[in-house]
């Protein structure tokens, strides 16, 4: 078995724990728990391990290539004694200690392992909150049980104990435990890990022995209470950001150090370290532990609901994933992970309130529809594809009613997005490809006549420019293989959606709004999608070219169903409520 197929059968076991310590904190009037945390973190844990799969190399596969060639002592019937599990166990632990504190006390490292810390709550789900990018430096610090000839099966198995033994430890609900916290990593001791207090900063990074740190003086115990979080909070559920953040921030600071040698100390002097000058010219608020505030945007009973019930669909797919991820081909992988994180991304975005309800459907239909297309599940691919128009057709017929507003301007959208609708399945039928691209046609024309509102026509000259460059750059490339009959309706729609996508970005430009630009992006993406199906199809055969296609595709329709607007249109379900909550230094976590 796996250590996916482990993980399959250990997340039942898991999601349980976590029930028994929410019931138990409510029946104690001590609940530690909030949906919207719960959802984030347990979904960066899954992002976490689906990423895993396409990089099987870079941990395992590394390591035993290492223990192949540089292994110093080969003797597996020592390593594979019970006198020789339990010392691998220690050894393991003794390298997971330099990596987290690695982890800490290095930026690069940092950058990865802030997931860990990001949230504010500290219970079993914080546990299952880890990074996606770790296993790509991480597996350096496990070298040493390679050298020392480790086997893998031994490495894998106690790489597995330790890490399901650190899932415990993450609770506000046990207490001190006497004798065990002086030897083990317990809740106690890991509570400092997770805070922010002075006192507790970058302390306890022992995974099951918290031996090292006293040895290594990194140990300190719990004697006040803890805040959590980290001193520079995240203040978003989003989890391509959770995992990007900290390398953003370090990018920044690389690029606008002007010392070389500082470009490149930003990336491993401690987390924190700028550049004087960097820090003269873009400074921060020093850390006040007085003024922290728990992010939580506020989240109905429905978007409650929704999230929870989508959520759990997404872990049995996830599951399914996993059970069968070792013997999937790397694209195929490659194409469900992105389908995922899409859908992770889509229902965190609903928590936060970036984004409606019907918007992650229609994000969540367009992944499937990619990913069924890219995998020749017709059936289900045929299902997909239309409901992702659906979905947005009914947002924007939602949206309309909502804001009580002249019909006019919105009449337009929703015959574009129809119209590709009727384009989308009429290129799902044999034969029905011109059909399909008259349908486009049209909808093109809706939105060029869309885009001209409150603009007029073309207010930026050069963009058309631009595009139609673009359109016959691409047209050029196409021309050898298309037949009479074709070239004339191809340079047809050439012309209309690179006209498209300048009249969009003519718009943007002169309403220097989010919403029109938003439309512009999405413009620009739809004559990109456009471009990637002709060359498929025509000129050359790209790899995975339908999740390019639809993935650009879906995209953009979000795009602009969701920025097209009349200029200063307010949105009308625009929440007044605070978007954070004061946090006690000594949170209580009602």
């Amino acid at each position: 078995m796996s250590p996916s197929q482990v993980l399959v059968f250990a997340t039942p076991v898991f999601l349980l724990l976590i029930a028994i310590e929410y019931a138990w904190g409510l029946a104690r009037g001590r609940n530690t728990y909030r949906l919207n945390d719960a959802i984030s973190s347990i979904g960066l844990g899954i992002l976490s391990t689906v990423t895993a799969v396409l990089v099987p190399l870079l941990k395992i596969g590394l390591y035993t290539l290492a223990f192949q060639h540089l292994a110093l002592w080969r003797n597996d019937g020592f390593w594979t004694a019970w006198y020789g599990w339990l010392l691998a166990l220690l050894f393991y632990d003794f390298c997971y200690y330099w990596l987290h504190r690695a982890g800490h006390e290095t930026a690069l490292f940092w950058a990865a392992h802030v997931v860990h810390h990001q949230s504010q709550d500290y219970n079993l789900s914080t546990a299952l909150r880890q990074t996606a990018s770790g296993h790509l430096l991480g597996w350096v610090f496990y070298l040493p049980m390679a050298l020392a000839g480790v086997p893998p099966l031994v490495f894998v198995v106690v790489g597995l104990v330790d890490l399901l033994y650190q899932f415990w430890v993450h609770t506000e609900h046990v207490p001190k435990l006497g004798w065990f916290d002086r030897w083990f990593c317990s809740p106690s001791n890991h509570r400092v890990h997770h805070a922010v207090n002075d006192r507790y900063l970058d302390r306890n990074y022992g995974g099951m022995l918290v031996v090292w740190d006293r040895l290594f003086g990194s140990f300190v115990e719990e004697d006040e209470r803890c805040v959590y979080g980290t001193r520079s909070p995240l203040e978003s559920w989003d989890p391509l950001w959770s995992n990007a953040e900290v390398y953003w921030g370090l990018l920044q600071d690389s690029w606008h150090a002007r010392r070389w040698s500082d470009k490149l100390r930003v990336w491993f002097k401690p987390p924190g370290w700028r550049p004087a000058d960097v820090a003269q010219r873009f400074p921060k608020p020093p850390f006040d532990i007085t003024k922290v505030q728990r992010f939580h945007p506020p989240v109905t009973r429905a978007v409650a609901w929704f999230a929870g019930v989508q959520f759990l669909a997404m872990l049995g797919a996830v599951s399914l994933f996993l059970w069968n991820a070792d013997s999937m081909r790397l694209a195929s992988a490659f194409t469900w992970v992105a389908a995922i994180a899409a859908a992770q991304w889509a229902i965190c975005a609903v928590v936060q309130g970036r984004i409606g309800m019907l918007q992650a459907l229609a994000i969540e239909a367009g992944a499937l529809a990619a990913a069924t297309a890219a995998e020749g599940l017709v059936a289900w691919h045929q299902v997909f594809k239309p409901a992702a128009l659906v979905a947005l057709i009914a947002f924007v017929a939602v949206r309309l009613w909502r804001e009580r507003r002249a019909m006019s301007f919105d009449a337009l959208l929703l015959a574009g997005l129809a119209l590709s609708l009727v384009g989308d399945v009429l290129l799902m039928l044999p034969g029905m490809f011109i059909a399909g691209l008259v349908a486009f046609l049209l909808a093109h024309l809706c939105f060029i006549v869309l885009f001209r509102q409150d603009v007029g026509w073309l207010p930026r000259p050069r963009a058309l420019l631009a595009t139609l460059g673009a359109g016959a750059l691409m047209y050029a490339v196409l021309f050898a293989s298309l037949g009479p009959v074709l070239r004339g309706a191809v340079a047809a729609y050439v012309v209309v959606i690179a006209t498209m996508a300048a009249q969009a970005i003519g718009r943007a430009a002169v309403l220097q709004d989010r919403a029109s630009r938003l439309v512009a992006v999405g413009a620009v993406l739809f004559m990109a999608s456009d471009s990637l199906l002709a060359i498929n199809r025509f000129a050359l055969p790209l790899p995975l070219a339908q999740v390019w296609v639809l993935a650009t595709y879906y995209a953009a329709q979000l795009l602009i169903a969701t920025g097209a607007r009349p200029a200063g249109a307010v949105p009308a379900a625009a929440s007044t409520a605070p978007r954070s909550m004061p946090a006690d230094p000594i949170p209580g976590r009602g």
